[in-house]
């Protein structure tokens, strides 16, 4: 009997699932397998909310798996040392996973592969977190695309793949030998991170009412309504699609089908929606064809900047006191909540580079601890789009005023209100600006601001420019 093994990582959901599929068609019958990775719970990027999210996600997909009768064996430990174990106890003779991108992850399957093929165990591993790989949307020259917009373009010309079915497992025709699994505990804090944050709901049944309710109405609003942080205009799926609790081709059909009952306006929503989804994969493609943004500037000529060590200042924008209220505000709800909506992480992270002028890494790294959706490939595109350093053809002197985009998408200050209570007093014409109001700011008790915008922009553009000149000298 052909026994495969499934290593559910970061696509645990039994729907639209590509190597669980495969595994079903080429298998004579499917044992699922989940390994939590000593990395997940031990690395320098564990965020307490990431983790609980993903528990609690395995602890959905086993209900689901026992209800079809196919329990998942469940290990801790390094996948590297108890895969191969687990081909040994099962007699499997082949290990279907999903693709992983993150140049670590990349290379731990490489190591994986060798070990398995040594002991006469097959690896494949399929295509199912992105819809286009790094090598299959390129230019006329053969290159990977480093701007967005000519990438897009040729992403829309090729069709969108239909999801893959819902697992079915295969009646046995003879038994496996029993196999142990461990207890999954639920609460994060059992491997030393507590989690304070309030999470939204995990799991496969939660993503598609999540889906559900977001293709029902605010996907047709989506171009109008998307910038807005205290308006429910957004579609909350990305905590979801970085655990892989939804498929990408399962949202792809429903974005279909709320785009052909649209109407012409209603049709443009969803089209700034299917962007979103594609930046997604644009930095996937980045992050795969240029490993080297893991570890510095996309343009290796901004490695030179002279950034701020001012850990002072970095640990007052992680608190949210920096005397700016919309970055106080977006920062105190990223930390209660680990969310945060996506014109505020453009405006906390352009605050970070270009008026405090320190390191997009710092802020890259605080994200990833804090994220629910914390994703690789995406916080570093869009901290690198942010900080003028990454893809983007017109980066640095990109520079936004966190008052005018306060004013702009905030105008009645109801999300800084919602945040920061110690300016719920303030009208709304200096709520953005409460040093202007001297009778409410002696009263507020909230931080004087920590540096002046437009000063902090002058010497902004001058280190980028330093650093340019820098570069044409020592290239």
């Amino acid at each position: 009997m052909n026994v495969v093994l499934h290593w559910f990582r970061r696509d645990l959901r039994i729907s639209d699932n590509t190597a669980l599929s495969e595994a079903v068609r080429q298998g004579d019958q499917v044992i699922p397998v989940f390994i939590l990775e000593d990395a997940l719970r031990t690395g320098p990027d564990v965020g307490a909310g990431r983790l609980a999210f993903l528990l609690q996600s395995v602890e959905s997909l086993r209900k689901n798996l026992a209800e079809l009768g196919c329990p998942l064996i469940i290990r801790s430990g390094r996948s590297e040392e108890l895969i191969p174990l687990l081909c040994r106890e099962t007699g499997a003779r082949a290990v279907f996973a999903n693709k992983r991108y993150e140049p670590y992850a990349q290379a731990r399957d490489r190591r994986l592969g060798e070990t398995l093929f040594r002991a006469g165990v097959e690896f494949k591993l399929f295509k199912d977190a992105v819809v286009w790989e790094e090598t299959e949307i390129l230019t006329q020259a053969g290159q990977p695309y480093t701007v967005f917009t000519p990438y897009s373009k040729a992403w829309k010309q090729r069709p969108i793949p239909a999801p893959r079915p819902q697992f079915k497992p295969a009646a046995p025709t003879r038994p496996v030998p029993a196999v142990p699994s461990e207890a999954l505990p639920l609460d994060p804090a059992v491997f030393g991170h507590p989690c304070t944050q309030s999470l939204p709901p995990a799991g496969e049944r939660a993503a598609r009412e999540t889906l559900r309710q977001f293709m029902a109405g605010p996907v047709l609003e989506y171009g109008a309504q998307r910038n807005f942080p205290g308006v429910a205009g957004t579609s909350l799926l990305s905590p979801h699609l970085r655990a892989g609790t939804i498929g990408i081709r399962t949202i792809l059909r429903e974005w279909q089908q709320a785009r052909l009952s649209a109407s012409a306006a209603q049709g443009a929503s969803c089209e700034v929606f299917l962007n979103e989804l594609i930046w997604r994969e644009f930095y996937t493609q980045v992050l795969c064809n240029f490993p080297h943004v893991t570890k510095g500037a996309f343009r290796p000529e901004y490695d030179r900047l002279k950034w701020s060590e001012n850990h002072e200042h970095f640990a007052a924008w992680c608190a949210g006191r920096t005397g700016y209220p919309i970055v106080d505000a977006a920062m105190r709800c990223l930390n209660a909540t680990g969310t945060m909506h996506n014109r505020l992480r453009m405006i906390v992270a352009m605050f970070l580079t270009k008026d405090l002028l320190i390191n997009w890494q710092w802020g890259e790294r605080y994200f990833m601890q804090q994220l629910v959706d914390g994703d690789m490939a995406a916080n570093n595109g869009g901290w690198q789009w942010s900080a003028g350093t990454g893809t983007d053809a017109a980066p640095y002197f990109r520079i936004f005023n966190p008052i005018t985009q306060a004013e702009k998408f905030d105008p009645a200050g109801r999300f800084v209100r919602q945040w920061l209570p110690e300016l719920a007093a303030f009208p709304a014409e200096s709520i953005h600006q409460p040093w202007t109001d001297p009778l409410y700011f002696a009263k507020a008790r909230y931080p004087a601001r920590m540096v002046q915008h437009d000063v902090q922009r002058d010497l902004c553009l001058a280190m980028f420019k330093a650093a340019k000149g820098a570069s044409e000298l020592n290239p």
